[in-house]
C-alpha cells in the first residue's frame, strides 16, 4: 500500500502543481480582453499562450484524475458486481486498452516533441509565435505520468482480488453534495432516534 500511495502522492502532486496554470491564463485572457476591448491594442501572444496553457492544464491533470478516480467511467453495470469481479474486469481493461494506448503516446508523444525541437518549431498562428517543442514535451510527460499512475491502479486491481474489497484512495476532493447529504442523514438518523426514545 505504501508504494501505491507513493505514486498517488506523486500524481496528486504533479495535478496541483498544474492547477496553477489556470491562475496564469485566467491572467492572459483577461489581459487580452482588456487590451483588445478597452485599449484597441490587441496582443499578438495571447492566443498561443491561452491554448498551450489550457493544453497543458489538461494534459498534466489526468494523472491526478485517474488517481483520484475521478475519470468518467461507463460503470453502469459493472459498479453492481461483486468487487473481485470489477477487479478483474478493470485488470483486463488496463492490459488490453490502456497501456498499449498509454506506451503509444509516450513512445509517439516522444518522436512527436523531437521533432519538433530539432526543427525548432514556433507556432505558426502569429507572426514571430513561441517556440512550440516545451508544449508538445507536455505530450510524453503526462503520458509517462498516466503510465506510472496506472500501476498503482493495477496494483490496486490485484490487491482486490486477493483480498475482496478495494483498497482505500487518497482523500483529496470530495464533491460538495457529499458532506450535505451526510449532514442530512445525521440530522435524520438523530430526528429518529428521538422519537424511538420518546
Amino acid at each position: 500500500m505504501r508504494f501505491i500511495f507513493f505514486i498517488d502522492h506523486l500524481s496528486t502532486w504533479a495535478g496541483k502543481l498544474f492547477a496553477w496554470a489556470i491562475l496564469i491564463l485566467t491572467f492572459v485572457v483577461s489581459y487580452e480582453v482588456f487590451m483588445r476591448y478597452v485599449l484597441g491594442s490587441p496582443t499578438a501572444w495571447a492566443y498561443d499562450t491561452s491554448y498551450m496553457l489550457y493544453g497543458t492544464l489538461f494534459m498534466m491533470s489526468g494523472a491526478y484524475a485517474l488517481a483520484h478516480s475521478a475519470h468518467v467511467r461507463a460503470d453502469v453495470v459493472s459498479r453492481y458486481f461483486p468487487p473481485r469481479v470489477q477487479a478483474g474486469l478493470d485488470l483486463g481493461l488496463y492490459v488490453i486498452f490502456f497501456y498499449p494506448g498509454i506506451l503509444a503516446l509516450v513512445w509517439y508523444g516522444w518522436d512527436f516533441f523531437a521533432l519538433s525541437y530539432r526543427q525548432n518549431e514556433h507556432s505558426s498562428y502569429t507572426p514571430g509565435g513561441p517556440p512550440i517543442y516545451p508544449f508538445k514535451f507536455v505530450i510524453p510527460a503526462a503520458a509517462f505520468l498516466l503510465m506510472v499512475q496506472g500501476v498503482a491502479e493495477v496494483s490496486r486491481c490485484v490487491l482486490c482480488l486477493k483480498h475482496g474489497q478495494w483498497p482505500r484512495r487518497l482523500g483529496d476532493v470530495e464533491e460538495i453534495a457529499i458532506p450535505v447529504n451526510k449532514q442530512e442523514e445525521i440530522k435524520s438518523a438523530q430526528s429518529d432516534s428521538g422519537e424511538t426514545r420518546q
